[in-house]
């Protein structure tokens, strides 16, 4: 990737059976196995995760109790959710398969998927169905019939990579007949406008470092953004360098401003000006700031004219020109409800001071959310302060610590998925037979055939027969949940493989027990971004029940499918790790370090480097100004586009070329909204998505047992409902419960619901049944952002609520399902 050089790291740089009474006689008695004996008997195992390096203390082989590493200056309060989720009773003990499935074949009684009627099996059957079904489905529907479905926060580790294991087992056990699925949930439009915009994916780069901002920034702006909870997590191992520089920055009283609909964990930490905007419209927002500055000439012209293209063709837009409609302060307020006359004093305090547009991601997870970060590009190119010290924007200062100044450290590479890498991003692999968007898969399982549009592309979905789902949970993350239950009914196949009984492994017919990151070793980077230490991932303890790691469970079924030397390359879990770290420490000459060898290193258990001074000087795009013809961008022009030609070629009526706004298919105040309120899905401050939910930790935050749900107080009263009040939301698209919390940190007419609440349907698998827990993609849509990114709309519902009367459903989604 481009735009960094080595100043900093990127996310992806760091980055048919017997019958159920045969299977059930070959198994052992107990249902309940104890848990195995330690691997380590007694004393402390220093691991890592994605909440942080720990250690884990370990009494008569039993994991007991968690410590933070000396190293870590913010742990997180999630790590004793970590050991639970190891002993939860969500625990997968044994395979398991659908009684409807082992006894009628593939599609057997498909809605009945989500039910919770499963037979225990052995691991030899297992393996033997699992590894007939991709046999069959393979010879039957040719190379596009199977979907390899993992998706996103698997485990921190270089080899239990499951994601990239499974892809791996289909490359070469299958020669790559599977449908590979491209980009994320996470940043689906940003990644797809940011390269248009400004040469490079711009949301997994190292940001203007934080001592540069504490230093030099005036004002600190955070659009959507909410650091102090969501920088307890990193992709790799949370290093959390960035929590005593906001804190260092709290200290000098320097401006912040928050602009979200509700009052957020970091709005509250910084006692920041509070601007709570009306979800949905930032984009009008930045364009009434982006037109008070023009109108009182207080835009930087000369940076426009050196280091863009295109806003002259922006301009008649912004002035209404092209469409008779001037996108002044007031115009923007009466869509956003931010006052007209504080449009303009933002618009005023910007240009007047370093001011540092910082945005989450959330705004453009939502339908046209490529304009939103492309709107804000604009914007601060029009103050002038793109590549200054402490001046810009920055769209990662809440994603795993970006923005924590680089060490002078070697990378691990990992097991690579079997594919050939993708010129010009060798993160990516050109892996499988054909690909998709990956939050376009219920899109793809409906519409078998159709054409869609995607990044100046024509393509069209495949027929897909059989889901492989590893390490993920899509009931919970993807939107519009009740489209998926009817997706997954006209699948003839779905197996699953993951630790816990996750909604989604509910709804799967083959499931497979994994071990968890703590009964398997392996070895991470600590810190996405400051890279500033390796740790070795051991062993906590022996692993539970019958579970077993991806690596040899991915390794039999290749060998069955006749690549078993292809996949493990003749080397086990510890000849992996080794090599990893041997091939890393090559690097070490290079940069002027030494570092040990692989045996004292895992002695040891972590080896940290040094953080250098130049690192912590680092300022995104400081060399672009310097010297915009030396040090082009990676757009077409080598400028940051404010229009684009290659854009304007595609065509698209939902997605033009320059950024606007666009109408989304639902919102407050918009034309026919059919519901009062807006559902904002906010990432919670106890879990990582959808993990740990199944943990104990639900029990610091659950009201009433479910979810919960902010309200405004007169929005409470209006619908009278009180605090701790069972309440249910709904739409047009699903139903939830949750329990009610009143408080006056959210605007009106917007309801908090975090994501990652696990889907729990009543009585099970229906198409909008209600969800009695609280997973609240019952309620989203389930649309592409536009035709060019076709990203995923999670931030994207309105409903209404009303407190539930009578006795309210338990959730049962916290125990294993019947069988």
């Amino acid at each position: 990737m481009s735009g960094t050089k080595t100043h900093g790291m990127t996310r992806r740089t760091l980055l048919q059976g017997a019958t159920a009474i045969g299977a059930l006689g070959a198994l052992a008695p107990a249902a309940w196995v104890n848990p195995a004996r330690a691997a380590v008997a007694d004393g402390e195992v220093l691991t890592g995760s994605h909440w942080g390096v720990f250690y884990a203390k370990v009494e008569g082989g039993k994991w007991v109790d968690v410590r933070p590493w000396e190293g870590d200056p913010h742990p997180s309060h999630q790590l004793p959710g970590i050991m639970d989720s190891v002993m939860s009773p969500s625990r997968i003990q044994y395979p398991m398969v659908r009684r409807a499935f082992l006894e009628g074949g593939a599609g057997a009684s498909p809605e009945t998927r989500g039910t919770g009627d499963f037979v225990r099996v052995s691991w030899d059957e297992a393996l033997e169905l699992v590894t007939n079904e991709l046999k069959r489905v393979s010879d039957a529907y040719g190379p596009t019939g199977i979907f390899g479905g993992s998706y996103g926060w698997k485990s921190s580790g270089k080899l239990h990579n499951c994601q990239s294991l499974m892809r791996r087992m289909l490359n070469v056990g299958l020669n790559g007949s599977f449908v590979n699925a491209s980009g994320d949930y996470s940043t689906g439009a940003s990644q797809i406008i940011m390269p248009h915009v400004m040469g490079t994916l711009e949301v997994y780069e190292q940001q203007t470092v934080w001592p540069v901002v504490v230093e030099t920034t005036d004002v600190l702006v955070f659009w959507g953004a909410d650091p102090v909870r969501t920088n307890q997590i990193g992709w790799t191992v949370a290093d959390h360098d960035n929590y005593p520089y906001m804190e260092e920055f709290k200290k000098t009283g320097k401006k912040v401003i928050c602009i979200d609909p509700w009052k957020s964990h970091t709005a509250q930490f910084f006692d920041a000006e509070w601007i709570p905007i009306r979800p949905h419209t930032d984009v009008a927002m930045m364009l009434g700031i982006a037109h008070a500055l023009y109108s009182a000439e207080l835009h930087d012209q000369d940076f426009l004219d050196e280091y863009t293209t295109g806003f002259d063709k922006f301009l008649p837009y912004l002035t209404g020109e092209s469409d008779g409609v001037p996108k002044t302060p007031e115009w923007a307020a009466e869509i956003c409800e931010v006052p007209a006359e504080k449009i303009v004093e933002l618009a005023n305090l910007f240009q007047s001071n370093r001011t540092m547009l910082s945005s989450g991601w959330s705004v453009q997870r939502q339908h046209h959310g490529e304009q939103t970060h492309w709107m804000l590009v604009t914007l601060a190119s029009m103050l002038g302060q793109i590549g200054l010290p402490g001046g810009g924007f920055g769209l990662s200062y809440h994603y795993a610590n970006g923005g924590a100044p680089s060490a002078n450290s070697i990378v691990l590479p990992g097991i690579s998925d079997g594919g050939g890498a993708v010129e010009g991003a060798a993160w990516m692999t050109d892996a499988g037979a054909a690909s998709i968007p990956v939050s376009r898969v219920v899109e793809m399982i409906m519409n078998p055939g159709k054409e869609f549009n995607f990044n100046g592309k024509t393509q069209t979905f495949p027929e897909v027969k059989m889901v492989y789902w590893v390490g993920g949970n899509p009931f919970v993350h993807h939107p519009g949940t009740p489209g998926m239950v009817e997706a997954w009914q006209k699948l003839e196949t779905v197996v699953v493989q993951d630790f816990q009984w996750t909604p989604t492994a509910r709804f799967a017919d083959i499931v497979l027990p994994a071990t968890s990151s703590y009964e398997r070793n392996d070895i991470e980077n600590v810190g996405d971004y400051s890279a500033r230490a390796i740790v070795a991932m051991k062993q906590v303890i022996e692993p539970m029940y019958e579970s077993r790691n991806d690596f040899d469970i991915f390794a039999d079924i290749s060998e069955k499918l006749g690549a078993g030397d292809k996949f493990t390359e003749g080397k086990d879990e510890m000849g992996w790790i080794r090599s990893f770290y041997e091939s890393a420490a090559e690097q070490a000459p290079t940069r002027g370090i030494e570092v040990p060898s692989f045996d004292d290193f895992w002695a040891k258990g972590i080896i940290e480097f040094e953080i250098p001074e130049s690192s912590k000087q680092f300022v995104r795009y400081a060399d672009f100004r310097e010297d915009p013809l030396l040090e082009p961008l990676g757009t077409p022009s080598g400028l940051i586009e404010i229009f684009s030609r290659n854009i304007e070629k595609m065509g698209y009526d939902d997605c033009g070329p320059h950024p606007m706004w666009m109408e989304p298919i639902e919102r407050l105040g918009g034309e026919g909204a059919k519901y009062p309120f807006h559902v904002d899905t906010a990432h919670s401050n106890s879990r990582l998505h959808s993990q740990l939910c199944g943990t104990s930790l639900r029990e610091t935050y659950a009201i009433a047992g479910r979810e919960p749900c902010l309200i405004n107080s007169q929005d409470a009263a209006a619908k009278g409902i009180s605090d701790g009040d069972i309440v249910r939301i709904f739409n047009d698209r699903g139903q939830m419960l949750a329990g009610a919390k009143v408080t006056d940190d959210i605007r009106p007419n917007v309801i908090v619901v975090n994501e990652g609440g696990w889907y729990d349907p009543v009585p099970g698998g229906e198409v909008g049944a209600l969800c009695v827990y609280g997973g609240v993609n019952t309620l989203t849509v389930g649309i592409g952002t536009s035709s060019l990114a076709q990203g995923n709309c999670g931030h994207t519902a309105i409903a209404d609520i009303e407190k539930y009367e009578g006795e309210a459903p338990e959730p049962t989604v916290f125990t294993a399902p019947a069988g």
